[in-house]
């Protein structure tokens, strides 16, 4: 069966600009600290505001999509409680969210989560809704983000924002101490670090006129480096689509 398409990697930096063609940079979120709150708020109003036509955009490589969603599954069991981080309009979380026992979908743009919200409604109406799913604007350094009953979570999944996040070290250590013992992480995540000298010039000039967010240049050994040294031990590394999507399932040791 073929999955529904979803937007849930944010709008690509090529689509505002034109000229920045066939990479995704998908702004999904940055940990707000009290020196970022204002920026983290103008970055938030940002993405609300291109949320319809975001959503309303195709995907871009629905093979590499539906590569990522049949690894995640893969991990996600019925009794799993999952947090997904910058859901962005939610359709990948209607997607997983029915193999799990909760879901959370969070994203910092409220326009986002008006949109997933609809889409909650519209499947709740035709009966077709995940049990569990829950959205919330929300970031991993939010109260939401807490487990009830505190125990916390079986699963933390990120698509396609880590390389937009200013300070990943933190957002690693807040979502470790979230997951339960032997907890996954499973992201995705651009790597650019050998185009760096392409696009850097490129997006700090965009991101002066607020049209393109901070953007981290990874290569495939730094990330899977800091992701390490967070205290995870990887499982499972992919490339899809290629040659810069880096999908990576860890476990919290």
């Amino acid at each position: 069966m073929c999955l529904r398409p979803s937007r849930e990697n944010r709008p690509d930096l090529a689509r505002l600009t034109v000229a920045i063609a066939n990479i995704e940079l998908d702004l999904k979120m940055s940990p707000m600290t009290p020196d970022r709150a204002d920026e983290r708020s103008s970055s938030a109003r940002f993405w609300s505001k291109l949320a319809r036509k975001y959503s309303a955009s195709p995907i871009k490589d629905q093979t590499a999509y539906e590569t990522t969603l049949a690894r995640t599954s893969a991990y996600l069991r019925p009794d799993h409680s999952v947090l997904e981080l910058g859901c962005g309009t939610g359709s990948t979380a209607m997607i997983l969210a029915g193999n799990t026992h909760s879901y959370l979908a969070t994203d910092f743009a409220a326009g986002m989560i008006d949109i997933a919200e609809e889409k909650l409604a519209v499947a709740e109406a035709e009966g077709a809704a995940p049990d569990g799913l829950r959205f919330a604007v929300a970031d991993i350094f939010s109260a939401q983000t807490d487990t009830p009953d505190g125990g916390g979570y079986d699963a933390i999944l990120g698509f396609n924002f880590l390389h937009l996040v200013e300070t990943p070290e933190a957002l690693l250590a807040r979502a470790h101490g979230l997951l339960k013992p032997g907890g996954l992480l499973i992201t995705k995540t651009v790597c650019l670090k050998d185009r760096a000298w392409l696009f850097g010039p490129l997006i700090k000039a965009l991101k002066l006129v607020g049209k393109a967010p901070f953007v981290k240049f990874y290569s495939f050994q730094t990330l899977e480096r800091l992701i390490s040294d967070a205290g995870f031990e990887i499982l499972e590394t992919g490339t899809f689509p290629e040659p810069r999507s880096r999908f990576i399932v860890a476990r919290m040791r």
